[in-house]
């Protein structure tokens, strides 16, 4: 056997739990798992003592901005920031321009992330129009995308087009998808109701960054849980796949897992804002829209944390949406009018490093809801996600002691900010490879524009 390289002395996350541990790689594949002290014939080798190996993150949720709005983030930029925070496959969601809505356009958008991509890549188009649903999946996508909804007072990033929320093409839309046997992806709105609630703040001159996020969380909630149980229904009618987005409610997560208790094909993810930044109302007066996605009360953070541990929630995913400053500061005073979403894919890890020093998140855990679990639901595993001879040497090595302070200089998206800016963290990763090759290595990131693939799903 020829060892390319051998990663040496750490602790990998092998069968379940971390292990002393010697990773060797041939090509693009992991070849040998040795014990330390075990003789290995190398072509090279990295010392890792003191780190963690983990599978390579797999972010199946994040906004890369290319084509259409590349002032905000462009294919590089991103996979810069993803190879920095440990993500070995990005997938990127369809609210650019023109959206990914037929096959041609899909076609046009994966040449670029074929020529700019540091890391493995795919893309979630739209599912609005059910002629072309068989002939995206052809494509080589792992899943589906739709909004169930439109934007207020703003044309992004949730524009017409994308968006659905007439229950009846949504039912057809899950239908075709049905047949193609891949997961469809929802992002949870209820347009009636939020037409309502918007209305009464408005009435009311509310407008500002509180009024915004104290009316996505109006009536506790009760705009997501109408969502949510819509959705859940129509799953049950067609028998689609039904990846549930954005999960923030005490009473969805009851939803979501009554039906996995039935056996239904429904999973669901949960998003760094719902965990570390706008589930503190003081967050939120501190940063404003910087600080938001959506506000999530206390109650219903506690009921996200819980059901993250419990595996109610499958995915925690990145939902990277970065926009400018000027696109943010507008919030101060409508926040209908500043873009909504944060940047999260290069410090996410490390987040989730800090919550383990906390005791708030395990090792294993971590390590489901960010790569193994990700891989088994969109048909990456065992290629991905996973260490395991045969896998792809997709690696994170992380120092899980070492401290750090996010800082918006060290902000690698285009955005050049972090609403995490000023967070004292324990756990950074240290080096991320990507088929056996390094694309960040002691810090740095190293990888080429281009060398990223297309990761198809396995037996699809």
């Amino acid at each position: 056997m020829s060892i390319d390289l051998l990663l040496k002395g750490g602790k990998a996350f092998v069968d379940g739990e971390l292990l002393p541990v010697n990773i060797g790689i041939a090509k693009e594949t992991i070849a040998s798992i040795t014990a330390h002290g075990e003789p290995v014939k190398a072509k090279r080798t990295v010392n890792v003592s003191g780190m963690w190996l983990l599978p390579g993150l797999v972010d199946v949720h994040s906004h890369h901005r290319e084509p259409g709005f590349t002032h905000k983030e462009d294919i590089i930029t991103a996979t810069r920031a993803c190879a920095a925070g440990g993500v070995t496959v990005s997938v990127g969601m369809p609210n650019v321009s023109p959206p990914p809505t037929t096959a041609k356009i899909l076609k046009d958008i994966f040449a670029l992330y074929r020529k700019k991509s540091l890391i493995d890549y795919n893309m979630n188009p739209s599912a609005t129009k059910l002629e072309e649903i068989p002939k995206l999946k052809k494509m080589g996508i792992l899943s589906y995308k739709v909004f169930m909804g439109v934007d207020t007072g703003r044309s992004y990033p949730h524009m017409p087009g994308i968006g659905v929320h007439d229950h009846g093409k949504i039912l057809s839309i899950f239908e075709e998808v049905a047949k193609t046997n891949l997961p469809i992806m929802v992002h949870p709105h209820d347009q009636e109701l939020m037409d309502v609630i918007e209305k009464q703040f408005w009435d009311k001159g509310q407008r500002d960054y509180r009024a915004y996020a104290k009316a996505y969380s109006a009536y506790d909630g009760a705009m997501w849980d109408t969502a949510v149980g819509v959705l859940l229904n129509l799953q049950r009618a067609t028998g689609v796949h039904l990846h549930l987005l954005h999960m923030q409610t005490e009473r969805s997560l009851e939803m979501l897992k009554q039906a996995k208790d039935e056996g239904r094909k429904v999973t669901a993810e949960v998003n760094p804002w719902a965990l570390w930044l706008s589930n503190d109302w003081k967050t939120v007066e501190r940063l404003g829209s910087y600080a938001l996605s959506y506000y999530v009360p206390p109650h219903h953070s506690d009921a996200v944390r819980r059901a993250i541990l419990d595996g109610t929630v499958d995915v925690i995913a990145t939902d990277h949406a970065p926009h400018t400053k000027a696109e943010k500061e507008r919030g101060w005073k409508d926040g209908w009018k500043a873009h909504t979403g944060t940047p999260s894919a290069q410090y996410y890890l490390s987040l989730l490093l800090n919550d383990i020093h906390e005791g708030t998140m395990t090792v294993q855990r971590l390590v489901e809801l960010t790569a193994s679990e990700p891989a088994r639901i969109f048909r990456l595993y065992p290629q991905k996600g996973v260490i395991r001879i045969g896998s792809h040497a997709d690696i994170v090595a992380v120092d899980p002691d070492k401290k750090t302070t996010i800082t918006h200089k060290s902000v690698l998206s285009k955005c050049g900010w972090t609403p995490f800016a000023g967070r004292k963290l324990r756990g950074v990763p240290i080096h991320t490879l990507v088929r056996g090759q390094f694309v960040y290595k002691n810090g740095k990131v190293v990888g080429k524009p281009g060398y990223g693939k297309l990761t198809k799903p396995i037996n699809s």
